[in-house]
């Protein structure tokens, strides 16, 4: 039975990436390895959303077939927000919104973001 999803996305500087989750989207550093210095690998989390990021290399001497893989692009994750229009607000510039603040057909409030690495998120808030 699956317990979880968090997902662990391909990047080019994982460091970049940590800074642009933490000061544009709030998210907290979690742990990186290595622990300083230039990361390969770092997990950030926001609540009860968690991701991994790793670097193009280090992602490429684990798994030998994503080896030349493109970062970012048609992946798109889904996150559920409390208050869309505090954290849609809240959001500092620097931040590409390519769909911005709407209500949906199916009942929620969302807007959709390009992060740096080409990776897009929709934040989501009501519905069911």
């Amino acid at each position: 039975m699956m317990k979880k999803l968090t997902a662990n996305l391909m990047v080019d500087s994982v460091n970049s990436t940590v800074e642009f989750y933490k000061n544009h989207l709030g998210f907290e550093l979690v742990m990186t390895v290595p622990d300083s210095s230039q990361f390969d690998w770092a997990m950030m989390k926001s609540g009860n959303v968690e991701i991994m990021f790793q670097a193009m290399a280090s992602l490429g001497n684990d798994l030998p077939d994503m080896k030349g893989s493109k970062v970012g692009g048609t992946f798109l994750l889904y996150v559920d927000v409390e208050d869309i229009k505090t954290f849609r607000s809240s959001l500092k510039s620097g931040v590409s919104i390519i769909k911005d603040l709407q209500r949906t057909f199916y009942g929620t409030e969302e807007f959709t973001i390009r992060d740096i690495n080409g990776y897009y998120l929709t934040f989501a808030s009501g519905g069911q």
